[in-house]
C-alpha cells in the first residue's frame, strides 16, 4: 500500500509559478512510475506529467510542455511539479498518482492516488 500526499498548491497570478509536492510512504518509492494529473470543475481528470522510477524518461500533455517540469527524488521519497507561466486555464484540483511498471498517461492506470490539492490561477 503507497500513500500520497500532495502539497504546494494555492492561489497564484497569471504568469506565476508554484511548486507542487508530492510526498510517498512507500518504502520502495523508486519502484514506481509517478504521474501527476488535474481536474478542472465539471470536467475529466486529464494526465499533466509523468516521470518513470529512474526519473530518466519524463513526458508532458501539449498544454504544459515548456512550461511545468516534473522531477523526482527517490531519497526523499518524492516527486515535484514545477509550474511556470501559469495560466488561469490551469487551474483544479491536482492529483499526484503511482503505479508499478512503465510510465504511462491513462489514469485508469495508476494504483494509487492523493486526495489532491488546489490550485488557482487568477487572471
Amino acid at each position: 500500500q503507497v500513500q500520497l500526499v500532495e502539497s504546494g498548491g494555492g492561489l497564484v497570478q497569471a504568469g506565476g509559478s508554484l511548486r507542487l509536492s508530492c510526498a510517498a510512504s512507500a518504502r520502495t518509492f523508486s519502484v514506481y512510475a509517478m504521474g501527476w494529473f488535474r481536474q478542472a470543475p465539471g470536467k475529466e481528470r486529464e494526465f499533466v506529467a509523468g516521470i518513470s522510477w529512474s526519473g530518466i524518461s519524463t513526458t508532458y500533455a501539449d498544454s504544459v510542455k515548456g512550461r511545468f517540469t516534473i522531477s523526482r527524488d527517490n531519497a526523499k521519497n518524492t516527486v515535484y511539479l514545477q509550474m511556470n507561466s501559469l495560466k488561469p486555464e490551469d487551474t483544479a484540483v491536482y492529483y499526484c498518482a503511482a503505479k508499478t511498471g512503465s510510465m504511462v498517461v491513462a489514469p485508469d492506470r495508476y494504483d494509487y492516488w492523493g486526495q489532491g490539492t488546489q490550485v488557482t490561477v487568477s487572471s
